[in-house]
């Protein structure tokens, strides 16, 4: 498999590709007003405590207050008790607290806050409140390696208090490389600690890396074959970058000369379709996505399915090739929350077993949590994804000013059956006036002239009269009496 990442880098957006065999698998874009926060450490203040949520909200100087379990605040601060600190259930409004984003603003709900700190390097990350423990990433499931990696960091002296946890980039690397990351990774929260005392909160502390250099460093691995820049500027940047974590990388770089990088290694369609709720299949099935806040479906149909097969064989045929879409949209669209997929009707345990086989293992490379529930005799599978960011969608998109993100407006029939009860009650209110005028969209007007008769019949009753006046610029659903 032939794997590349692509960066496209203009004034006003930042853009990365992920592409295997010419297929886009992940697909990332940053704008200055809409940079991540993600992984910032910040100096808090608590603003409020609710009990009743068992949760604080804190200024880190941002429009919108962080949202804080107290549990948190508790696992973390109540070892300090015997310091003469506080104890969490104590904390109270004024009180500073040292706090990560690990989830972004959505809607009104401001960004999630966690106590955990935790710095990522390229194999490691530092957990400089979770004691001297050492995890592994869960990713990592040979045994033989999981005690390998765990053994090499045992050997090295670490701080007192400072943990880690083993990330799966860390598989087959040397000991050497290790202790480099242990290294700066020490070095770096030895800075941050100074920050810490200095600053007066709220404070940012700590920026996280922007969108190119995360992806490098999570996902530049040697079994890229080539990172393809199209900015000179970024290509130098990029670089430095690489020489102090990735050097024998470097070979792979390349500065691409070319009119228009996406364009060329055709990424520019492909990422056009990622905005498209129905997903088609080689098969001629398809898929239905719709997405809300918290809520994701994914509906599987045959569509135009011909091969000539029985209806169980060719529902798990179906089936088997949209799991393994339906994964890959997942991680390219960054959809998170509850997800509720709807396979097509399959008889067989077995049948229905090995769908669900094919999504787990087409998710082992998403990046971000999930959990799987399993598959219902119905062909329902249950899940949930970690919605960190906000989508590539609701980046490019905003609501539509004409249907309020409804999806949907009224018809001029229905339209010019409401506008009749609605004059009707205007008349009625307005105890029977000589005349009125209604202001309406065309094809609402052309729907009401068709039905001439309910109209004298209304100004028979009321005796009056009503003028109908045409405004090309008023919404369908709009109406103006006056």
């Amino acid at each position: 498999m032939s794997k590349e990442i692509l960066i496209n880098v203009e004034p006003q957006e930042k853009r990365v590709a992920v592409v295997s065999d010419g297929i886009l698998e992940e697909f990332y874009i940053e704008r200055p007003q809409d940079k991540t926060i993600v992984g910032n450490i910040y100096k808090g203040v608590i603003e409020a405590v609710v009990p009743s949520v068992g949760a604080a909200f804190v200024d880190i100087g941002l429009p919108k207050k962080g949202f804080l379990y107290l549990s948190e605040i508790e696992s973390v601060y109540e070892p300090l008790e015997n310091q003469g600190k506080k104890p969490a259930s104590e904390f109270k409004k004024g009180q500073e607290v040292l706090v990560q984003v690990v989830k972004e603003s959505f809607g009104t709900k401001g960004p999630r806050l966690s106590c955990h700190i935790g710095i990522a390097g390229r194999y490691l990350v530092l957990m400089p409140q979770n004691g001297a423990n050492i995890g592994v990433s869960r990713r990592i499931d040979d045994d033989a390696e999981r005690r390998r990696l765990k053994r090499i960091l045992g050997e090295i002296k670490l701080s007192p208090g400072i943990g880690f946890i083993i990330r799966t980039a860390a598989m087959g690397r040397s000991k050497n490389e290790l202790i480099r990351d242990v290294n700066f990774l020490i070095k770096l929260w030895r800075r941050l600690e100074k920050q810490i005392r200095k600053n007066k909160a709220p404070a940012l502390i700590y920026e996280e890396y922007d969108l190119i250099l995360r992806v490098i460093r999570d996902s530049f691995t040697d079994d890229v074959a080539k990172l393809a820049i199209d900015s000179a500027k970024e290509y130098f940047r990029i670089r430095r970058f690489i020489k102090s974590f990735l050097k024998h990388l470097l070979r792979k770089m390349e500065f691409y000369r070319g009119d228009d990088l996406f364009e060329d290694k055709d990424v520019e369609r492909q990422i056009n379709r990622i905005f498209e709720n129905k997903v088609y299949l080689k098969s001629k099935a398809y898929i239905v996505i719709e997405a809300t806040e918290g809520l994701v479906v994914i509906d599987v149909n045959s569509g135009g399915y011909t091969r000539k097969l029985g209806q169980e064989e060719a529902a798990f045929r179906v089936n088997c090739e949209a799991a393994a879409e339906i994964a890959r949209q997942l991680i390219l669209r960054d959809l998170g929350g509850i997800i509720v997929i709807d396979f097509i009707d399959m008889d067989k345990e077995e049948h229905r077993r090995e769908v669900l086989n094919i999504l787990k293992k087409s998710l082992r490379k998403d990046t971000a949590k999930y959990d799987i529930l399993g598959i219902s005799r119905f062909g329902l599978i249950e899940m949930t994804r970690e919605h960190v960011h906000n989508t590539v969608q609701a980046l490019s998109f905003h609501t539509c000013p004409y249907c309020q993100g409804k999806g949907r407006v009224k018809s001029p029939l229905t339209m010019s059956i409401y506008t009749l009860r609605e004059i009707k009650k205007f008349l009625k209110r307005n105890k029977f006036p000589r005349q009125i005028s209604v202001t309406l969209n065309p094809q609402v007007i052309d729907e009401v002239l068709n039905d001439k008769q309910s109209i004298r019949f209304i100004e028979k009753r009321f005796r009056t009269r009503i003028n109908l006046i045409s405004n090309p610029s008023l919404h369908v659903e709009e109406i103006e009496i006056t």
